[in-house]
C-alpha cells in the first residue's frame, strides 16, 4: 500500500484477499467490509481491533517453547498479515528485534530448508541469468525501493549458508519497515544462489537450494552485473543494500557498483558507522579525543577493516591526514597483526600492514612468528579493542588485564554474532577491569551488577543506524552513498547518545526508541546527501518532511471494492 489515504480501493475479494498478507487484516475486517468483500462465513463473528490482536500475537510469542519457535511464528505472522506483524514489532520492539534477527536468525538460516514453509522474495540462479527482466517485469514489484540482497556466502559467524542465507535479507527488511518506516510492500529480498561450498547442506535431501559448489570468477561476475544491470532497468532510484557476501567477494563488489547507483553493504559500512557512533559517544565520556585513540581491531575481514577505514575517515576529519590516521589501526587476521609479509592478504587490507621497522622492539611470546593479539595488546596499549572475529573467548582474561593496566577507562566492544560467538562475555570484561570498562556488543546482554553498580551493556547493532540510512536515501532519492554521509549519520547517533546527552548511561539511544532514531538519521543523511549534490536542492524543512511523508505506520485502512477492470493503487 503505497497511499497515505484513509480509504483503499480493491478488487479482490473473499480468500484471495485474505491470503494477501499486505491487504490482510484478519478479524479486524469490519461489518462494512465483510459485506463488500465476501467475507462473512469466512471469519469468526467477532470484529477485533489491531490493539486486540497485537495482545494475542505477544501472547503466543511468549508461550513459544524457544526462541527458534518463536522466530517462526513470527515469519508465519508476517506471511500473514503484515500490519499486525509490524505493530506487534513497532509495540514490542526490544521483546521481538532478538527474536527476527540477531541471534535468532542464525539458527533459522541454518535450518532454513528444513522450516520452509512459504516463499519470500525472489531466489535467482545463474541458469536465469537471461530471464531476470522477465522475473522482475512482474507487476507486484512495480513499487520496489529497497531491495537487500545476498549470495549467503558469510552468514553472520556462522559462515556459507547458501539458500538459506535468504532469512538475512528477510530479516534486515522487516527491521527497515519495523525501525525505519519503509513500506513493506517496497522491498524486496533477494538471494542470489550461486551454489554452496557448505558439504552438511549439499548432502541434506532438503536443501532448497542449487546443488552445486560455489561459482566463482568471470562466471560469478557476470552474473552479478546482470543483476546490477536488471535492477537499475527496473528501477532506476532503487536502494540496493549487499548483505553477507563473502571476503573474496564483499569489497570488490562494493568498489565497483558504489559509484554506479544508491548502493551500500551493511556489514562493511552499516556495522562501521554504528561502532564510530558508540565510540564518539563513549570518547565523549573518557574526554580522549577521536584522532588521539589507539585501536586494535580481532579480525580483518570485511567488517573489521570497514570500521578502520570508516573510522580513519572520521580521524581525518579532525585534522589527521590519511596515513597519519591509517597508523592509529592494528588489525589481527588468521595469520596474527597484518604486517608486510603477511600472506595472501586482499587490496582492503593492504593498508594497514605494518612494517619491520614499526614493530621493532616489540615484546612477543613467539619472536619470528605470528603476532598474536595479546602481543599487540601489550605493545601498542589500546584504547579501543574491537572484537568482529566470530573467535569465541579471543579477548582472555590475560589481554583485557593488560589492556586496563595501561588506560583508565577501555572501551571494548566484542561485537561478534551470534552470541556463542562472542570474544568475550561483557559481564566478565566488567569484572576484569573493576568496572572501568565501557562494553559494547553486538548482541543484546542483560544488565550487570559489579560492586553494587549497575552496567548497562550498549548493544552496538547494525539496526540502530541502516534503516536510517535507508529511509533517507531513499526519501531524498540519494544518487548515491558516501562515506560523508556514513559519517553525518554515525556522528547523528552519537549526538542521540543518553550518555552524552546526560539522560542516562547507554551509549546508544534505547532500542525501543529506533523509529524515532531512524527518523533523526535519515534527515542528518538526507542533508549530506544534498551538501555532496547526490539529490535536489532541498531546503532543511524539505529534507524532514520528504522524511516524515515517507515514514510507513502499520495501521489498518479502510478497504472500498472497486470493479476489477479500474486501476488500483493498493
Amino acid at each position: 500500500m503505497t497511499t497515505k489515504t484513509d480509504k483503499i480501493p480493491l478488487s479482490v475479494r473473499g480468500q484471495q484477499l485474505l491470503e494477501n498478507p499486505i491487504l490482510n487484516k484478519g478479524t479486524a475486517f469490519t461489518k462494512g467490509e465483510r459485506d463488500a468483500f465476501g467475507l462473512h462465513g469466512l471469519l469468526p463473528d467477532h470484529i477485533e481491533t489491531l490493539d486486540e490482536q497485537v495482545t494475542r500475537a505477544i501472547e503466543r510469542v511468549r508461550a513459544c517453547a524457544n526462541n527458534l519457535d518463536r522466530h517462526m511464528y513470527l515469519r508465519n505472522l508476517q506471511d500473514t498479515n503484515e500490519t499486525l506483524y509490524y505493530a506487534l514489532i513497532g509495540k514490542h520492539l526490544e521483546e521481538i528485534l532478538p527474536l527476527i534477527y540477531t541471534p535468532t536468525v542464525g539458527a533459522a538460516c541454518q535450518q532454513f530448508s528444513h522450516l520452509f514453509n512459504r516463499p519470500r522474495g525472489l531466489f535467482l540462479t545463474m541458469a536465469q541469468k537471461d530471464k531476470l527482466d522477465e522475473i522482475f517485469a512482474n507487476p507486484r514489484f512495480d513499487n520496489v525501493e529497497c531491495i537487500v540482497v545476498t549470495d549467503g556466502e558469510r552468514i553472520l559467524g556462522l559462515g556459507d549458508q547458501g539458500a538459506g542465507g535468504m532469512g538475512i535479507p528477510i530479516g534486515k527488511l522487516s527491521i527497515y519497515a519495523g525501525c525505519g518506516g519503509i513500506n513493506p510492500a517496497n522491498s524486496l529480498p533477494i538471494t542470489l544462489d550461486v551454489g554452496t561450498n557448505n558439504e552438511e547442506r549439499l548432502a541434506d535431501p532438503m536443501y532448497i537450494g542449487v546443488r552445486q559448489k560455489r561459482a566463482r570468477g568471470k562466471e560469478y561476475d557476470d552474473f552479478v552485473e546482470a543483476f546490477v544491470q536488471a535492477c537499475m532497468k527496473r528501477w532506476p532510484e532503487i536502494m540496493l543494500q549487499w548483505e553477507d557476501f563473502g571476503k573474496t567477494n564483499a569489497n570488490r563488489l562494493l568498489d565497483k557498483y558504489r559509484d554506479r547507483l544508491c548502493t551500500f553493504n551493511d556489514d562493511i559500512q552499516g556495522t562501521a558507522v554504528v561502532a564510530i557512533a558508540t565510540l564518539i559517544a563513549a570518547i565523549k565520556t573518557t574526554g580522549v579525543p577521536l584522532k588521539d585513540q589507539r585501536v586494535v581491531l580481532q579480525g580483518g575481514g570485511q567488517a573489521g577493516c570497514g570500521i578502520a577505514e570508516l573510522m580513519a575517515a572520521a580521524m581525518m576529519r579532525e585534522g589527521l591526514t590519511r596515513e597519519e590516521a591509517l597508523k592509529r589501526f592494528y588489525v589481527i587476521d588468521i595469520n596474527g597483526l597484518l604486517k608486510e609479509d603477511t600472506p595472501d592478504l586482499e587490496d582492503f587490507q593492504k593498508v594497514f600492514r605494518r612494517s619491520k621497522a614499526e614493530l621493532a622492539g616489540w615484546k612477543l611470546d613467539n619472536p619470528g612468528g605470528n603476532i598474536t593479539l595479546a602481543d599487540t595488546v601489550r605493545n601498542v596499549a589500546p584504547t579501543v579493542l574491537v572484537g568482529v572475529s566470530a573467535q569465541a573467548g579471543a579477548f582472555t582474561e590475560q589481554i583485557i588485564r593488560d589492556m586496563a593496566s595501561k588506560v583508565d577507562r577501555p572501551i571494548v566492544f566484542p561485537l561478534s554474532n551470534p552470541t556463542d560467538k562472542v570474544e568475550a562475555r561483557p559481564e566478565d570484561i566488567i569484572r576484569w577491569t573493576d568496572g572501568r570498562a565501557l562494553v559494547g556488543s553486538g548482541s543484546p546482554f542483560a544488565p550487570i551488577e559489579h560492586a553494587g553498580k549497575t552496567h548497562y551493556v550498549t548493544q552496538v547493532n547494525n539496526s540502530y543506524v541502516f534503516p536510517g540510512m535507508g529511509l533517507g536515501a531513499i526519501a531524498v532519492k540519494a544518487r548515491r552513498v558516501t562515506d560523508g554521509m556514513f559519517i553525518a549519520t554515525a556522528n547523528a547517533l552519537a549526538e542521540m547518545s543518553p550518555a552524552v546527552t546526560g539522560t542516562g548511561t547507554g551509549l546508544l539511544p534505547s532500542i525501543a526508541d529506533m523509529r524515532n532514531v531512524s527518523i533523526k538519521l535519515a534527515i542528518a543523511l538526507g542533508k549530506q546527501a544534498r551538501d555532496e549534490g547526490l539529490t535536489e536542492k532541498l531546503t532543511d524543512a524539505q529534507i524532514e518532511q520528504l522524511v516524515k511523508d515517507k515514514m510507513w505506520e502499520p495501521t489498518y485502512k479502510q478497504y472500498v471494492l472497486v470493479p476489477s477492470d479500474l486501476p488500483q493503487d493498493a
